[in-house]
């Protein structure tokens, strides 16, 4: 409790399907937008709250209800899983 976790300690066998490749996380670290989302001290304590707390998944729950926190779950998707080009609307 409190040490480094890893993949195993949130996934199960059966949420294999759920991981995220290496080199799409290592895209993250090069959003601006994301960087830019990160400097927020609100959205930084939601985060904080988040990994230090015991039921993470009913916090999450809980925090996807709170429009920066959304904002920051949906660019994490947009950046690993971008959109397909025949969704996306013409401007």
């Amino acid at each position: 409790a409190g040490g480094p976790w890893s993949v195993a300690d949130i996934l199960k066998e059966d949420e294999e399907q759920d991981r995220v490749p290496l080199q799409k996380l290592q895209l993250l670290g090069q959003s601006e937008e994301l960087r830019d989302l990160l400097l927020n001290p609100h959205l930084q304590q939601l985060l904080l709250t988040i990994d230090q707390a015991e039921d993470k998944s009913s916090l999450m729950k809980k925090y996807m209800q709170e429009p920066l926190f959304v904002e920051f779950a949906d660019c994490c998707l947009r950046i690993v899983e971008p959109p397909e080009k025949e969704n996306i609307l013409p401007q």
